[in-house]
């Protein structure tokens, strides 16, 4: 050992010199440059990934297709999309892939033929829980009617307008014709009745559909709840007409929830609504028979005299209505004046008799 070189001795002993510390801490500093060096790289390369992630498809890539006039489904129906109307529309700000959000992460054109429905409820929730209480949206989801209407078969697709726009579908002048697609038949009565009449006529306190039916929450025509609801509904814009009928037999047993009485449409008719002195009105003197015949089995001419809207209080119209209705007024305030003063009397007699007697 004597014989080795200093350093030699030095390493065999295992102790470090000077050289060997030096050459540990470069390699160390290197290993730690060489690991944010790494870190760096990876960061980058996320970051060259994130920006990397596809754009959604703006609006001019979809019209790119879509603006073709002549653009079809394989079906046949047309996709085209006049992009005039789309930016006029109520929508018109909006992207394309805001209703149609299964396409903003499209990275290659065409896009699959069937896409997700549109949830215009996503937007529009209120909206959107009153139409799926409606008989439409459960002859659509539950009984699988596809002929059934949901919000684009009344509202349109790529050129909503709001209901004030006189344009738009949903505008009340244009109410009973969309309604009408599908219910034709109602529509044609509906057209040759009072209301159509006045309607066409510019009349703007004609009732159209959704002033019965409601815009979005339509029920069954047929069920107790809306017979007794009819009432309410024509006394809207009958008031007159409403508060004599609940003065009779038949509204006040409506009123107490029984529907097995005539109500307004049950005699005027639902669609088909005529002025009295109308042949075809159901109310016409030449049709009472047959209308209440239809409760009454018995009914004739001397039946039908009964007014279903006398007016007691209407002098002129009702006169011994009228007199009547005083009558049995004053006679009730007498019959209760006369046992009032009565029992008065009666007790005052009875509380002199109980003294006496204590004495």
């Amino acid at each position: 050992m004597t014989g080795l070189p200093a350093e030699a001795r030095t390493r065999e002993g295992g102790c470090l010199t000077t050289g060997d510390r030096a050459l540990r801490g470069l390699t160390m500093f290197s290993r730690f440059v060489l690991a944010l060096a790494a870190a760096g790289l990876i960061s980058t390369a996320a970051a060259a990934g994130q920006s990397a992630a596809p754009k959604p498809p703006a609006n001019e890539d979809c019209l790119t297709c879509h603006s073709d006039a002549d653009a079809k489904r394989a079906d046949g129906r047309t996709i085209a999309v006049d992009a005039k109307r789309f930016e006029g529309s109520t929508h018109g700000p909006m992207a394309c892939v805001d209703c149609h959000a299964d396409l903003a992460t499209l990275v290659e054109f065409p896009h699959a033929d069937t896409l997700a429905k549109v949830a215009c409820a996503a937007c529009h929730d209120d909206i959107g829980s009153q139409y799926h209480d409606s008989i439409h949206a459960w002859a659509k989801e539950k009984a699988g009617l596809n002929v059934a209407p949901a919000c684009a078969d009344c509202h349109g697709r790529h050129d909503i307008a709001k209901k004030t726009d006189p344009a738009s579908r949903v505008a009340r002048a244009n109410i009973p014709s969309t309604c009408g697609r599908c219910h034709d038949g109602i529509k044609k009565k509906y057209d040759a009745g009072v209301h159509g009449a006045a309607l066409a006529k510019g009349d703007p306190r004609a009732p159209v559909c959704a002033d019965c039916h409601t815009a979005h929450s339509i029920k069954r025509a047929d069920t107790e709840a809306w017979r007794l609801s009819v009432t309410a509904e024509c006394g809207s814009c009958h008031i007159e007409s409403q508060r004599t009928f609940r003065d009779t037999f038949h509204g006040q047993v409506t009123s107490l929830g029984f529907v097995r009485v005539a109500a307004c449409a049950d005699c005027h008719g639902a669609h088909d609504i005529y002025r009295r002195s109308d042949a075809r009105s159901t109310v016409s003197p030449a049709r009472l028979v047959t209308t209440c015949g239809r409760c009454h089995a018995d009914a004739n001419a001397g039946f039908v005299q009964y007014d279903p809207h006398a007016d007691r209080v209407n002098k002129a119209l009702n006169p011994t209505l009228y007199y009547a209705g005083k009558f049995m007024n004053l006679l009730l305030l007498g019959v209760f004046a006369f046992f009032g003063i009565h029992t008065a009397l009666w007790l005052r007699r009875a509380i002199v008799a109980r003294r006496e007697a204590g004495r």
